[in-house]
């Protein structure tokens, strides 16, 4: 039987471990690039049935019309209240998740006509949603835990009790490794993370073709 879908790599790691750079490598290196924590905010703002049940969540005033005329969400707002509330995180992951998972399936299917060979998914929950087993390979990025907060601090994401509110409450890099396939270092500069994601590419060609030979 000839495979007719590409082959599926999901990129995850901590908040400030470098996951999106790699993935940006991974899609210079001819990867199609599907961003699952993206896809979900565009929901957030175009998606009626996200929208209508993240202000009952949340409450009207959630939402507001910026200087363009555009639907805006207080994302600030909304993450202090998440990460204080397993709840109201369990509700609002229930409410995007699966539409998420449905845009997921989307690119496969444009991928497979269009002769793509390899798909990566870059998700934040990656193994905490279960949807690792919709994949061939998972790829954890990892970083000193010092490294990643700084890095937070300077995207401007938070404050630095915030940064380390937020990877307290997200699983430990040792879970993750554990449930890995490849797992990357970023521990150096940009140049090094690329060249070991130039690496990494390697690899994930070969499993590529060892899974094509095997189906």
């Amino acid at each position: 039987m000839i495979r007719t879908y590409p082959f599926l790599v999901g990129v995850t790691g901590g908040l400030g471990s470098g996951k999106s750079t790699v993935c940006r490598f991974l899609a210079e290196m001819g990867c199609k690039l599907f961003e699952a924590d993206t896809i979900a905010k565009e929901l957030q703002l175009i998606d009626p049935d996200v929208i209508k049940g993240v202000k009952a969540l949340f409450g009207e005033n959630i939402y507001s019309i910026d200087r363009t005329g555009q639907l805006a969400l207080d994302r600030k707002t909304v993450a202090s209240i998440v990460f204080s509330s397993p709840e109201k995180l369990q509700a609002l992951n229930g409410l995007i998740h699966p539409k998420v998972f449905r845009e997921f399936n989307k690119a496969i299917l444009e991928a497979a006509k269009d002769g793509t060979k390899m798909l990566v998914k870059e998700a934040a929950i990656l193994f905490e949603s279960g949807k690792n087993k919709d994949l061939d390979v998972v790829v954890v990025v990892i970083a000193d835990i010092e490294q990643r907060i700084e890095r937070a601090v300077l995207k401007g994401i938070g404050s630095r009790e915030e940064i380390q509110q937020r990877i307290a409450r997200q699983w430990p890099q040792e879970k993750l490794i554990e449930k890995a396939d490849y797992v990357l270092v970023n521990t150096g500069s940009q140049d090094a993370l690329k060249k070991e994601t130039e690496s990494l590419y390697i690899k994930l060609l070969q499993a590529a073709c060892s899974v094509c030979n095997h189906v």
